[in-house]
C-alpha cells in the first residue's frame, strides 16, 4: 500500500482543528460526543485523513464505551498496532496503515468472533453508505 506523507501545514489544511488533534497528535474526543458512537447505517468507515476503508458497519457493535467500536478492520493491512504507554497505562494504539493517523485503541474485551474491541474516535472517521 502506498503511504500518504504530508507536511504539518498540508495536514492542517486538509483537516479540521479537531481532526488534526486526534489524527496527528493522538488526541481523544470526549466519550459519547462523537457522531458515529450510536450510528447504525450500513456502509464503510474510512480514515478521515486519507480516505482508506478501515471498518465495516457489519463489524460495529455498541460497547457502551462512548466511542464507535468494531470487532475487526475490513482487512488486516488497514490498521497498524503500536505500543502506547502514555498516562501510565499499557495499551495498543491503532493507526491508519496509509497515513499513520491515530484512530484509537484496541482492547481484548470485545464480542465474538474476534474478542477484540477496536475503540475508535469518530473524528478519525468518515462514513460512506453502502450502495444498494
Amino acid at each position: 500500500m502506498d503511504r500518504l506523507v504530508l507536511t504539518e501545514a498540508e495536514w492542517r489544511a486538509r483537516l479540521t482543528p479537531e481532526q488534526y488533534h486526534v489524527l496527528r497528535e493522538a488526541g481523544t474526543e470526549r466519550a459519547f460526543a462523537g457522531r458515529y458512537d450510536g450510528h447504525k447505517a450500513d456502509g464503510v468507515y474510512r480514515c478521515a485523513g486519507c480516505g482508506l476503508d478501515l471498518f465495516d458497519s457489519a463489524d460495529k457493535f455498541d460497547s457502551g464505551s462512548g466511542w464507535p467500536s468494531f470487532t475487526q478492520p475490513v482487512a488486516a493491512d488497514r490498521v497498524s498496532d503500536h505500543a502506547d504507554t502514555s498516562y501510565g497505562m499499557r495499551r495498543v494504539e491503532n493507526r491508519c496503515a496509509r497515513c499513520e493517523g491515530h484512530l484509537g485503541h484496541v482492547f481484548p474485551d470485545g464480542p465474538p468472533p474476534t474478542g477484540l474491541r477496536y475503540c475508535i474516535n469518530s473524528l478519525s472517521l468518515d462514513f460512506q453508505p453502502r450502495q444498494a
